[in-house]
């Protein structure tokens, strides 16, 4: 057995088994050992540019290479349509005709295809908001408006942090139906790569606590790093089995900071490493044009210009504070898979990990004790003044000596705020927890920095 053949089996019992990423994963495989086989010029396009291929090489092809390809095709069609592309599934049907193939069960699958591209299909499965965002965007903010709201639904939350010091999960003020059960964070890796599998658990995790303890969740939310690449994310949604079939992914929103996207959008990065900041709007199916309120009216339309260079249909809504009509943003049904496999055909590809730049990190700190307010506000005040270039990120919730509640603050670049929150419970040890996250960061001189601010 050739190793193409071995492939399509292997993609046969895969689709069998509703194992439709894998069967991807054999199929394209065998479709490209297959290819070569033909023709070694025009072979690499059977895989992703099927139309092409067969308008070089069909004149040429023998009857039984004929039934292979139309095997192969029909195969495929089978595999993403059990993924939900549609669209690319009706290619392959019609490649499988354009060869010979005119049984009626091919006639029907490719029509079924296209009937399910013109309208959108209720799946019964909990559907997932992913927010992205670039450092200090405001994802937070606006995970809080959402689970503040009086919307009724049952939200599971996943936080996820770059830093090694949880601070986000202190800044979120749960509503009323999500419970602890149903908030996960995850710390210290980024879910496009290093913590992936622990996002596919704590997905996992959440839908069987749901159902187990017969509160079905309405909804789930996905709060990524600032620097997460939303493509590897996004694929989990097809990668898995379970999450494949208990969840669907809604959408993709990306938050914008208004003030500061221009310089990330054109920072240069090493070679290899992709822009996070572009990524993330490239991939958006809505954009949430935050801080508006820093940004005059000329500024605001050259970033909606910028915006639409690197994904110009995407939906673009202004706000402050992160405030949006959750129209915009929950229920929308705007994640296409189609879509993305047209601006991205590797997408289904595995091994789909982020580079992270190396000169990013974090920096993280928790002390026992209460912090000076006086020497504290001197400490930032310089650090944001003398590294603030170079620092993307500052999150922290403190202990101050002589104040009752936790003192929050945020710091994006050299802008800053703070301001007591909820207050310390009874007997709960006052500590003092900071994250920064930016470029060639000195630990020691933010650690001894931080030091000489304690009371």
């Amino acid at each position: 057995m050739t190793v193409w053949e071995s492939s399509l089996a292997e993609a046969e019992v895969a689709l069998k088994e509703d194992k439709f990423f894998d069967g991807v994963q054999y199929i394209n495989s065998c479709m490209e050992e297959y290819g070569k086989e033909l023709d070694g010029e025009a072979g690499p396009k059977l895989v992703k540019e099927p139309e092409e291929f067969l308008s070089l090489i069909q004149a040429k092809l023998t009857p039984d290479q004929q039934k292979v390809l139309q095997r192969m095709f029909e195969v495929r069609g089978d595999i993403i349509t059990g993924l939900g592309a549609n669209k690319r599934a009706a290619v392959d049907y019609s490649c499988a005709q354009k060869l010979g193939a005119d049984a009626a069960a091919l006639v029907e699958k490719k029509a079924k295809a296209e009937e399910a591209m013109k309208q959108a299909k209720k799946t019964g499965k909990v559907p997932v908001t992913v927010i992205t965002g670039f450092l200090g965007s405001g994802k937070t903010t606006l995970m809080n408006r959402i689970l503040k709201e009086h919307h009724g639904k049952r939200i599971g939350v996943i936080e996820n942090e770059f830093g090694e010091v949880g601070i986000d999960d202190e800044l979120l003020e749960a509503g009323p139906l999500t419970t602890e059960e149903n908030i996960v964070e995850m710390n210290n890796g980024c879910i496009c790569c290093t913590v992936r599998g622990d996002l596919i658990a704590g997905l996992k995790k959440m839908v069987k606590n749901s159902e187990k303890t017969g509160k079905p969740l309405d909804g789930v939310l996905i709060e990524t790093t600032g620097l997460a690449d939303p493509a590897p994310v996004a694929q989990t949604f097809f990668a898995d089995d379970y999450v494949q079939k208990k969840l669907a992914l809604d959408g993709i929103l990306t938050v914008v900071d208004a003030h500061h996207i221009v310089q990330h959008l054109d920072e240069e990065k090493p070679e290899g490493v992709e822009n996070e900041a572009v990524e993330q709007v490239a991939f958006a199916d809505r954009i949430l044009l935050n801080k508006c309120d820093l940004a005059d009216d000329a500024t605001l339309a050259d970033v909606e210009r910028r915006i639409r260079m690197i994904n110009e249909p995407v939906q673009i809504r202004r706000c402050v504070r992160s405030e949006v009509d959750m129209n915009f943003i929950l229920g929308i049904e705007a994640f296409s898979l189609d879509k993305v496999l047209e601006m991205d055909d590797g997408f289904l590809e595995e091994n789909q990990d982020h580079q992270h730049d190396d000169r990013v990190s974090s920096v993280g700190i928790q002390v026992k004790g209460e912090v000076d307010q006086a020497k504290l506000n001197e400490w930032i005040g310089w650090l944001l003044k003398e590294r603030g270039v170079d620092i993307f990120r500052t999150k922290g919730v403190l202990a101050v000596k002589g104040m009752k509640e936790k003192f929050v603050f945020q710091a994006v670049h050299m802008a800053f705020s703070g301001a007591p929150q909820k207050c310390w419970e009874e007997g709960e040890e006052r500590i003092c927890k900071l994250t920064f996250i930016g470029r060639h960061l000195n630990r020691e001189e933010l650690e001894g920095g931080f030091a000489k601010c304690l009371a």
